[in-house]
Parts: structure tokens; C-alpha cells; sequence
């Protein structure tokens, strides 16, 4: 897959201003500082494009990237950091739900988890909740690299055990080497209905 434009086409908060559109949503969600700005970056092949912080929970609106004038990826606040208000939580929450629940063309989730630690309690709720609303999910493990050869077997083990998931398996992801990156535009394009082995 090339990636030839990228757009941020809207910031929102609310249903009222999403963009008047059918085109395909890819929607991004995990807890704060898993990476997902990194993995938008890595994704369009942009350093900077999609802002990256060192502190978490700084992404506060539903951000829709226009890729290729084609398909969106929607970037959505992080969960789970505890030095934002429950009250400012709970509005976020429900900003993702009323997303969720509301959103026709919404395509595809993929759920960034840390590949360093276990699933956090958080992660497994949300992953049971997108599975509740039969959205097509995929996990995927972020900062792959940073965890040594030796120890990823029994991670796997962690984390497929931990959410339960079977047969679905995850991707390993790494912004910094690219791993998984081919997996991610793989996915993308069989949503699309495209012939993935003409797109590389």
C-alpha cells in the first residue's frame, strides 16, 4: 500500500461534528502512552504528522486522519491514565461510545496494547466491549522491539491468555523497526476490497 495524502479533516467531539461521509473508519483505541500517535506515524510514513507526547492522556477529541482520500483513521482519547479527572474520563468514554454506537461506516478497530507488560484490566474491558458489539477487532502489541528474543514467547502467552483470544491471534507492532506494519496495510486493504498483492 502507498500512502500518497494524509489530512487532518476533523477534530470532534460530538456526533454533530463528524465528517458527512461513507467512506471506510479504522478506529485506534488503547490506554494513554501505548503508542498511538507513533503507530499513525509509522503507518502514513510521517515523522511528526500525528503529535506524539511524553506525557499521556494529552489526546482529547476524536481526531479523523483522511487517508488517500479514500479510508480514516480515527484516533481517540487514551484510557487509563490516572492524572485525568474521573470526570473528564467519563465524558471521554462516552464521546468513544456515542462513536461507536453511531457510526455506520465504521470498518475496523484495532486495539493497541503494550507488548512490554500483561494486558491491563482496562485493555481486557475494552476489548470485551468491542467484541459485546460485534466489531471486527484486532489487537495489536506496540514497542514489539522492546522486549528482548528470550522473553516473547512467554509474552504471547500473557497476552493471548489474558484477553482470551483463541484463535484470533495479535500483530507485534514496532513504530521504530516497522514490524507489523505490512500486517496493519494488509488488513486495511482486504477491508477496502482491494487485492492487497497489487497494492505493494
Amino acid at each position: 500500500m502507498k500512502i500518497d495524502s494524509v489530512e487532518l479533516q476533523k477534530i470532534a467531539v460530538r456526533q454533530s461534528q463528524y465528517p458527512e461521509t461513507n467512506k471506510p473508519e479504522f478506529l485506534l483505541v488503547g490506554r494513554s502512552n501505548v503508542g498511538k500517535s507513533s503507530f499513525i506515524n509509522a503507518l502514513i510514513g510521517r515523522k511528526n504528522y500525528a503529535r506524539t507526547s511524553s506525557k499521556p492522556g494529552k489526546t482529547q477529541t476524536l481526531n479523523f486522519y483522511l487517508i488517500n482520500n479514500e479510508f480514516y483513521i480515527i484516533d481517540v482519547p487514551g484510557y487509563g491514565y490516572a492524572n485525568v479527572s474521573k470526570e473528564k474520563n467519563y465524558k471521554m468514554g462516552l464521546m468513544i461510545e456515542e462513536y461507536i454506537k453511531s457510526r455506520g461506516n465504521l470498518s475496523h478497530v484495532f486495539l493497541l496494547i503494550d507488548y512490554r507488560i500483561k494486558p491491563t484490566e482496562d485493555d481486557v474491558l475494552m476489548y470485551n466491549y468491542l467484541k459485546y458489539y460485534n466489531l471486527v477487532t484486532t489487537v495489536v502489541a506496540t514497542k514489539y522491539d522492546k522486549v528482548g528474543a528470550s522473553m516473547r514467547v512467554n509474552q504471547d502467552k500473557i497476552i493471548t491468555e489474558t484477553l482470551k483470544l483463541n484463535d484470533e491471534g495479535f500483530i507485534h507492532f514496532s513504530s521504530t523497526t516497522k514490524k507489523g506494519k505490512e500486517d496493519i496495510y494488509r488488513i486495511i486493504s482486504e477491508t477496502l476490497g482491494k487485492d492487497y498483492s497489487n497494492l505493494e
